[in-house]
């Protein structure tokens, strides 16, 4: 059997939402059996089409990869990052427990407020700034108010090689774009976060799964950093000499506020592969 489970996972029926953004992709490649459908096949958002898709499907094991993850839009667009962060969980989660089905879902570092001086593990108390944060949190509240046999995978700082298509791609591959398109490169330096590859927490999701999981766990690759510092390691991999101008975030003056540590640690797991191994293998993967 594989380390990360597949064999096993592969023998029951999986469904994967959000199966074509940068995390649900990776879960897909690593499950070809699953029935794995995008937001154009299946929304979160509309109970009846999800009661459908356990009807015809029957899945055993779901993954809820489906996400709101624009920041600044969350701050003005109420309705939709609640709909999609916090009703879509509840909608699975209800439709699960009936169904007799366990429910992965993905949370994230923006549930504290970051302020802390060290990392943020499963115990610390969340808090969140903005209200993509707290529409997130009140997901995870959902899905583990449910069922406590369900498992809240919390991330930070992903990047995929599909890239985030609400955002334009992945940072990494953003800051690329700039480069080479001559734009100036302005990054905060002040906010910490542990860049994480979409890969290797796909295959750590499914070890997780096989070792019977639940509740809260946080999943990040090893080692913080700023932006400044993924940025520049980023334009290393791709031969770009180009200047990395550092601002603070008051100076970018985001609509939404950031935590400034955005690092995770746990206490249940090992960290996943450090952040610059994780950014080696997505560089790879593009040229793939």
């Amino acid at each position: 059997m594989a380390p990360d489970g597949t064999d096993r996972i592969g023998m029951v029926r999986v469904l994967i939402t959000g199966a074509r953004g940068q995390l649900g992709s990776d879960l897909a490649a690593l499950l070809p059996d699953a029935v794995a459908l995008g937001h154009e096949e299946l929304s979160i958002t509309e109970p009846l089409a999800v009661e459908r898709a356990f009807a015809t499907f029957r899945p055993e094991l779901v993954f809820n990869c489906a996400a709101y993850n624009a920041v600044d839009r969350a701050e003005t667009d109420l309705g939709k990052p609640w709909a999609v962060n916090t009703l879509g969980p509840n909608t699975l989660a209800a439709l699960s427990n009936r169904n007799g089905a366990r429910l992965v879902h993905f949370s994230t570092n923006f549930v504290f407020a970051g302020d802390a001086v060290r990392p943020y593990s499963e115990t610390s108390r969340p808090r969140p700034l903005s209200n993509y944060g707290r529409t997130k949190l009140d997901g995870e509240r959902f899905v583990l108010g449910t069922s406590p046999d369900f498992l809240v995978i919390r991330s930070s700082g992903l990047f995929g090689v599909r890239g985030s298509q609400i955002k334009g791609g992945s940072f990494p591959e953003r800051i690329i774009a700039r480069a080479r398109a001559g734009d100036p490169i302005r990054v905060v330096s002040d906010q910490r976060l542990n860049p994480t590859f979409t890969g290797h927490l796909a295959r750590a999701a499914l070890g997780y799964v096989e070792a019977g999981l639940t509740g809260v766990v946080h999943a990040v690759a090893e080692g913080c950093c700023g932006f400044n510092d993924l940025a520049r390691e980023a334009l290393r991999l791709a031969g770009i000499d180009a200047e990395v101008q550092e601002i603070t975030t008051a100076e970018l003056n985001a609509p939404a506020p950031r935590p400034l540590n955005g690092c995770l640690r746990s206490v249940r797991v090992e960290p996943l592969p450090p952040w610059r191994e994780g950014l080696a293998e997505w560089w790879e993967g593009l040229g793939k």
